[in-house]
C-alpha cells in the first residue's frame, strides 16, 4: 500500500516576524526550529512509505506576493506541481517560502484538510478495482488555536470516511486544549450539526512535549495512532490487505 505524505505549514502572524530569533519561523543556521524539527522527524518515517518520495507542502494564512491571503498554497509557489522532492525538498520549500510570504492570517485549517480529501476520495472510488491501494498522511503544523475551528470539525468528519489520517504538531507555547476536541482520546468528536466522526483520524502533539526528546521519540509519538487508522478504514471498508508483491528469484 502506497502512503501519500502531505505537509501543511501555518504562516500566519501569531508566528512572529521570521526575521527576529524569538519568532517561531526565525530561520538559524545552526539549530532547526520547531517546524524544521516536526518536518524532519515525522517525514523521516512517512517517507520510506512512499514509492515516489515526492510529497505536497502546503502554506495557509499568509499573504503572498500577489496582495491576496491564502489558506491553501503551494510552499513552491507552483499550484500545478506542489510536490517536494523527498524531506530535504520540503524543508528547501519552507525555507525559501518564508522569505517570500508575509505572514497574516486568520487561521484557517479546513481547506487544506479539504484539499487532501479531495485525493483520498479519488483513491477510495478507485478501491473496487485497485483494493487497498493508497492512504493519505496530513502533516498540520500549527502555531496557535484554529479560526475556523466548527469548520475544521467538519472537515475532519468528512475525512474520517476516507483513507486518509490528520496529525497535528503544536508548534510554540499556546493554549492547545481546543487541539485536543478534535484529536477525540476524550470523547467522539462530532461536527456542528451532531455528526459523528466514523473513525478516530486525528493525533495532536504539542511539540514542547518532546523538546528535549528525540526525534525518533516525537516520530514514534506522533504516528502511534496510524497502523490502527489504517487497518480500522480497510476493515471499514471490507477490503483485505492485497498480496505482497512475488519477488523474482536470482538467476540461477
Amino acid at each position: 500500500m502506497q502512503i501519500n505524505f502531505t505537509v501543511g505549514v501555518d504562516f500566519t502572524g501569531s508566528n512572529g516576524d521570521p526575521r527576529q530569533p524569538q519568532s517561531l519561523h526565525y530561520i538559524n543556521p545552526y539549530q532547526p526550529n520547531q517546524y524544521q524539527q516536526a518536518i524532519q522527524a515525522v517525514g523521516a518515517v512517512c517517507q520510506d512509505y512512499d514509492t515516489d518520495k515526492l510529497f505536497p507542502a502546503l502554506g495557509f494564512g499568509a499573504k503572498l506576493a500577489d496582495g491576496q491571503v491564502s489558506h491553501e498554497f503551494a510552499m513552491n509557489f507552483n499550484p500545478q506541481n506542489p510536490y517536494c522532492a523527498g524531506i530535504h525538498g520540503i524543508l528547501e520549500a519552507y525555507q525559501n517560502c518564508i522569505i517570500k510570504v508575509q505572514l497574516w492570517g486568520p487561521t484557517n485549517a479546513a481547506p487544506i484538510i479539504y484539499h487532501v480529501a479531495r485525493f483520498a476520495d479519488a483513491a477510495q472510488r478507485e478501491e473496487q478495482a485497485k483494493g487497498a491501494h493508497a492512504y493519505f498522511v496530513l502533516l498540520l503544523l500549527t502555531d496557535g488555536v484554529l479560526t475556523d475551528f466548527d469548520e475544521t470539525r467538519k472537515a475532519i468528519v468528512y475525512a474520517s470516511g476516507l483513507p486518509m489520517s490528520i496529525i497535528i504538531v503544536g508548534v510554540g507555547s499556546a493554549d492547545f486544549s481546543e487541539m485536543n476536541v478534535l484529536d477525540g482520546d476524550d470523547g467522539i468528536l462530532k461536527d456542528p450539526t451532531g455528526r459523528p466522526i466514523q473513525r478516530d483520524i486525528v493525533q495532536f502533539v504539542p511539540f514542547r512535549d518532546f523538546q528535549r526528546a528525540s526525534a525518533v521519540e516525537l516520530a514514534r509519538h506522533v504516528l502511534a495512532e496510524v497502523p490502527h487508522q489504517v487497518t480500522h478504514y480497510y476493515k471499514m471498508r471490507g477490503l483485505a490487505p492485497r498480496p505482497a508483491a512475488q519477488q523474482q528469484a536470482p538467476p540461477m
